[in-house]
């Protein structure tokens, strides 16, 4: 059952809980319970508010959301931790040291989770976002690196990120 028929603006009622199990659950106005439930982002990165969809085990969407505010104060807090688990996503704080110029390179970097390194396989696995200051960097086992703001980082970052953008 699938409720993409609503107005704009509106959702339809429905409750969000988790399981014994820790899993998702959603019950529809018309009580039907729906376990497992998968929210997902239509724009996590540039718009990670506006467009949330709510999706059943069967890959239908059950719900969708324009505005992660029209969600309750609880709903939002059960959305937003399963997205957490999902949507891993490291802040690069700091660029330490790359190993070289050319790529593939190894980059030390500092996160918001720790110190790591990531190998970088082509200039092209750095994308630019939003007025081109905001990265996001894929590394070569498939891992996804976030820099909010290059200007905001220190001197040092930016000379070695410069290299490569």
């Amino acid at each position: 059952m699938t409720l993409q028929s609503q107005t704009p603006g509106t959702l339809p009622h429905f409750e969000l809980s988790r399981n014994a199990h820790g899993r998702l659950t959603m019950r529809l106005a018309d009580g039907v319970e729906h376990v497992g439930v998968l929210p997902v982002r239509a724009f996590p990165i540039t718009a990670p508010n506006e467009g949330l969809s709510l999706f059943g085990t069967d890959g239908h969407e059950l719900v969708w959301v324009d505005r992660m505010e029209q969600l309750s104060t609880a709903q939002r807090q059960l959305v937003e931790e399963e997205l957490a688990a999902r949507e891993f996503v490291p802040t690069i704080e700091r660029l330490l040291a790359v190993s070289s110029f050319a790529t593939p390179s190894v980059w030390t970097v500092q996160t918001n989770r720790g110190q790591t390194d990531l190998v970088l396989k082509a200039e092209e696995d750095i994308r630019k976002l939003e007025g081109r200051t905001k990265l996001l960097i894929a590394a070569s086992d498939g891992m996804q690196y976030s820099v909010p703001d290059v200007n905001s980082m220190d001197k040092h970052s930016r000379k070695l990120l410069s290299r490569f953008l």
